[in-house]
């Protein structure tokens, strides 16, 4: 979700025009898309390491880290796809653009499959043991 509101982001702003300008040129857009990158990046390189986890057979680490990466990605994409709705602007809440589904769906992987208070309820008691 987070990776496709990304793209589509970036498309948009190559041709989206405001002030004879396309709106990628603005500083306060291309700071927006900074951080939406920067976001996915890093929780890209916390579901890798939750991976390695499994693939050692590190079961408990697996456990709090797949918490961890689940509660940091659907937060993330639930960020990134918010900051997509405002670079579309008006358009980011109409069902012409892909970024308001994903925005709705980035909500829905906070909520499914363990809430992400139970996530932190886990990595929380992981690091009390």
């Amino acid at each position: 979700m987070a990776q496709g509101a990304l793209d589509a982001s970036v498309a948009y702003v190559k041709e989206r025009k405001q002030f004879r300008r396309r709106i990628g040129e603005f500083q306060g857009i291309q700071f927006m898309l900074a951080d939406m990158v920067m976001q996915i990046e890093a929780s890209r390189a916390l579901i890798y390491e939750c991976a390695r986890a499994g693939d050692e057979g590190d079961w408990d680490r697996l456990n709090v880290l797949a918490s961890m990466a689940k509660c940091f990605a659907s937060d993330m994409a639930m960020r990134v796809t918010t900051d997509a709705v405002q670079v579309f602007g008006g358009y980011g809440y109409t069902k012409d653009y892909p970024v308001e589904r994903m925005m709705r769906d980035a909500k829905l992987a906070q909520i499914f499959e363990g809430t992400n208070q139970i996530q932190r309820l886990v990595i929380a008691r992981h690091l009390l043991a």
